[in-house]
């Protein structure tokens, strides 16, 4: 597979919180991405205004367009909040319907929390209305994700570590498949 250097990675944690098991599934990831990725860590979800159809977005909401645009592809890790998906993710995206960054463009979704099933779900159809490009290989749901952490706030689980990495090797292949497809 012949791919240009360096591939892009914007990952984006759908919580807020520093010691969130989100971000520690983010972390977990960084691991597995080979050689010559760079990945960036999104760090404005909760800086973003209220969505609302404005022809002329804030700065912040043109800052999170760019890097979107400007990535390879993207991973998202989200927890699940009341059976749904968390609300500054939410609004994050819905930044996106009409600007179109999510169309066509690799990504990797992982939903760890307690149960999921509900907010992966919804992601998965809003990720479809968006256009994105996810695969089954690309998607992963990690129940009870705290069990699979040490006292530490570390991913330590063999089975789960395996499936993160099976996850983000897959965007990896879905990324170069796609910028093959593009020469």
């Amino acid at each position: 597979m012949k791919t240009r250097q360096p591939i892009n990675i914007l990952a984006i944690s759908g919580s807020l919180r520093a010691n969130s098991s989100n971000n520690a599934v983010i972390n977990a990831a960084l691991n597995y991405f080979p050689p010559g990725v760079k990945v960036s860590i999104y760090e404005g979800l909760g800086s973003l205004p209220h969505f609302n159809d404005s022809k002329d977005p804030a700065t912040e909401v043109t800052d999170l367009r760019n890097q979107l645009r400007m990535a390879d592809g993207i991973l998202i890790c989200s927890p699940e909040y009341a059976f749904g998906v968390p609300g500054s993710l939410k609004n994050a995206l819905d930044w996106t319907v009409s600007s179109g960054e999510f169309v066509n463009k690799p990504l990797a979704l992982i939903t760890a929390a307690t149960g999921g099933q509900n907010a992966h779900a919804a992601l998965l159809l809003i990720f479809t209305a968006l256009s994105a490009n996810l695969t089954r290989d690309t998607t992963l749901l990690v129940p009870f994700i705290r069990s699979k952490m040490n006292s530490a706030g570390v991913v330590d689980n063999p089975g789960t570590l395996n499936d993160i990495k099976n996850v983000v090797l897959a965007l990896y292949s879905l990324i170069c498949n796609k910028e093959n497809e593009d020469q």
